[in-house]
């Protein structure tokens, strides 16, 4: 998943993203665990998108919220 893509996204859409890819996570450990993962690569890919949805959820927060959380400043 690109970062332009997602940096469009509303907050509640990323979560929505968020919440899919998690259970899609689940599902591939799942897989893993009973011997019937065959693109394992996905584990590491769906890892990743997690943590770059969760980032820009941040940032988009921290701006919301003010410039101080944004620049990395104490409130």
């Amino acid at each position: 998943m690109k970062s332009d893509d997602l940096r469009s996204m509303t907050i509640d859409q990323l979560d929505d993203e968020a919440l899919k890819l998690k259970k899609e996570q689940f599902n591939l450990r799942f897989q893993r665990a009973t011997g019937q993962l065959e693109n394992t690569s996905r584990v590491r890919q769906v890892r990743r998108d997690i943590a770059r949805i969760k980032t820009i959820a941040a940032q988009k927060l921290a701006r919301e919220s003010g410039g101080a959380a944004a620049k990395g400043r104490p409130e």
